[in-house]
């Protein structure tokens, strides 16, 4: 079973999402790390690029398939985690934590995005 922490918000597309002051966090999901297996590439948007959610803005490359990072809200990018550079793995060891993809000033959330429960559902773990 996946990891589904409470107190983060999940779109359908396997991204999660948690705002703090206006700035949200956006990663993959544990499920969607799983999925992909091992993860050897991402590619993120820069700071400072706005982004509509819904929308394409990072790819992760893994050794079986590459799949695009949908934007969970809209806003401009305020930070990407360096780290990914250099350890891709750490979305695969650590997806909530340092596995983190960017930051955004969210001017709003998408529609539809689930809680734990509702994720855990979607993903059929429940």
């Amino acid at each position: 079973m996946s990891e589904i922490p409470d107190g983060l918000k999940y779109a359908k597309s396997h991204e999660w999402l948690v705002v703090e002051d206006g700035v949200g966090t956006v990663g993959i999901t544990d499920h969607a790390q799983n999925e992909l297996t091992d993860i050897v590439f991402v590619e993120l948007p820069e700071a400072g690029k706005e982004l509509v959610e819904g929308t394409a803005c990072a790819v992760v490359e893994s050794v079986k398939s590459a799949s695009d990072i949908y934007a969970p809200g809209s806003g401009e990018v305020v930070e990407v985690n360096p780290a990914l550079a250099d350890n891709p793995a750490l979305v695969n060891d650590d997806p909530y934590g340092e596995g983190w993809f960017f930051k955004l000033r969210i001017t709003s959330e998408a529609e539809g995005l689930f809680d734990a429960a509702g994720y855990s559902t979607e993903i059929g773990e429940s």
